[in-house]
């Protein structure tokens, strides 16, 4: 790093700079894949969860819909809480009792039950990812910070690629029922590792007389709130459904009193004048972007495997595995590589090119497309996913005030985890429009009595006439209707990667907008020839 990395230590612990950093940096890994393992498997794992507790296709709705809802609710409130209470209280605790219910859930049959447990395994789970942030700025040296932040951003890509592998090897071999269950064998373990890692805090007294609990509760009630409305908007019809805009007009009505709020009270919480600086302003957005951007490896191609190529999740997440995620153990290392010696802008303009680059690879899919023809478009997502999050929060951190610590990881948290989850809301919602426009306009080449449609059905016909020629002129019409489906989904999907190519497009153009960041201790330091260059002219390095 470059030498005005002073002996700065951050935003350290009350505590003191952990001893066994080693351990700390198992908690951030820990904690931060649970979190995205735990809500990629039920959301994957949901037909299952559906079959094995006997639901209805919108009771699981509602599952998922809580469980993550929960999570949204309660993450961007976790920095603050961490540094009130400290971190082993924050995460100690709570890890046993995740690991309690996450025992407990299989075995329940009645649904209220389920769904009040279902909240509370989100709401414990929310406070996983954020805190793991904290670990790494309050305890954990200077030099540790890249590296513990590159476990912390590649748990993302990480848990799209492997957790569709994971949702068929449980189901397949060991139970649903670990589904859940592995909360209950890691949790504790990362629980373990906070405490050895971190030190003792004790309760910062003068920061909890001074709470704004009025601002905590309306940001993320309202935020949950409208994730859930958005969650639920493609299955109930949105604006014809009025649970969904009782639940988006709700949360729009929470936000604006949670934006007078911090106007008023004496020690806002998350205030929203932390967004001014362009810097932090801007990475946000492009932390959004990069989250709407990544829909393509967690929707579209495990999606159209599933949708057109009828495959079942351990089949299509070998694939995800083998060039999605285990790439990263070669890419990470080199994404922190290049961090050290040239500028975070430079780096997430390669990794946001590889997403663009992927995306525009997969508008040229047809039905033909199986397994291994996506083998190319994983590995660049994969390279997307390990040279663009990391540097992204790295580029927020070295621009953020760190007095505003805890507003600043508010707002990144709803843009990580509400961002994400509403982002496959809406991929969902975009995915069926579109399907419905293409199979109309494809409907409206297929004519009664055109000689092309007459010489299909003629075809299908004589094949199905084998097996009965008295269904067989029915069963030749409901495979050109599936004919008209697929074709019509295909081209769903190939809208799917023209929009991810586009908003990867997008936050290039944003990207050309952040200045560079003031020096600190995340500053590149030259090598090699551009090294020498800047000694010559008395500018130091390390």
């Amino acid at each position: 790093m470059a030498a005005n990395d002073d002996a700065g230590r951050g935003p350290v612990s009350r505590g003191g700079i952990a001893r066994q950093p080693l351990f700390a940096v198992g908690a951030v890994l820990l904690g931060s894949f649970l979190a995205n393992f735990d809500s990629r498997l039920t959301t994957v794992g949901l037909p299952d969860l559906r079959g094995a507790f006997s639901l209805s296709f919108d009771e699981g709705a509602w599952l998922s819909t809580a469980g993550i809802g929960s999570q949204i609710f309660i993450a961007p409130a976790v920095a603050w809480l961490a540094t009130v209470f400290g971190l082993r209280r924050v995460l100690g605790i709570p890890s046993l009792v995740y690991a309690v219910v996450s025992l407990i859930i299989p075995f329940v049959r009645d649904y209220p039950t389920l769904i009040a447990l279902s909240v509370a395994h989100g709401l414990l789970l929310g406070t996983f990812v954020p805190a793991t942030l904290m670990i790494v700025f309050r305890n954990l040296p200077t030099h540790w910070w890249i590296p513990a932040i590159a476990i912390y951003s590649i748990r993302v890509g990480f848990a799209f690629d492997t957790s569709t592998s994971l949702v068929g090897f449980y189901v397949e071999h060991l139970g649903w029922q670990w589904l859940y269950w592995q909360g209950m064998v890691i949790a504790p373990l990362m629980g373990l590792m906070v405490y050895l890692g971190t030190p003792n805090e004790p309760v910062n007294r003068a920061l909890l007389r001074e709470a704004d609990w009025g601002g905590m509760l309306l940001l993320g009630a309202s935020v949950s709130m409208i994730y859930a409305g958005l969650d639920q908007g493609n299955r109930l019809d949105w604006l014809g459904s009025g649970t969904v805009m009782a639940l988006l007009a709700g949360g729009i009505v929470l936000f604006a009193g949670f934006l007078i709020n911090e106007t008023l009270v004496r020690q806002p919480w998350a205030h929203v004048n932390v967004l001014f600086s362009r810097n932090i302003g801007l990475s946000l957005v492009v932390i959004l972007l990069y989250t709407l951007t990544s829909l393509s490896n967690s929707t579209l191609v495990p999606n159209f495997l599933a949708t057109i190529g009828l495959l079942r999740p351990e089949q299509s997440g070998l694939l995800l595995l083998t060039y999605g995620a285990l790439p990263m153990f070669v890419l990470v290392p080199i994404s922190i590589w290049l961090l050290r010696h040239f500028d975070t802008r430079l780096v997430v303009v390669l990794g946001f090119s590889s997403f663009a680059a992927a995306n525009l690879w997969g508008t040229q899919l047809t039905h033909d497309w199986a397994r291994e023809d996506f083998i190319g478009i994983v590995l660049l997502q994969a390279i997307g996913q390990s040279l663009t999050l990391l540097p992204l929060i790295i580029t927020a951190v070295s621009n953020s005030d760190p007095s505003r610590a805890t507003a600043f990881a508010a707002y990144i948290q709803i843009m990580r985890l509400g961002g994400a989850e509403i982002g496959v809301a809406l991929m969902g919602t975009w995915l069926r429009v579109r399907e419905q426009i293409h199979s109309y306009y494809l409907g409206q080449h297929i004519i009664t009595g055109d000689v092309d449609v007459v010489r299909m059905l003629k075809q299908l016909a004589d094949h199905f006439a084998a097996h009965g020629a008295g269904a067989a002129q029915a069963r030749a019409v409901g495979t050109l209707a599936s004919f008209v489906q697929r074709e019509a989904n295909v081209l769903a999907y190939i809208d799917g990667f023209w929009l991810c190519f586009w908003l990867a497009m997008t936050a290039l153009g944003f990207i050309a907008l952040i200045t560079r960041a003031p020096p600190g201790p995340f500053t590149p330091e030259p090598f090699g020839f551009a090294k020498m260059v800047l000694r010559k002219c008395g500018v130091s390095v390390v």
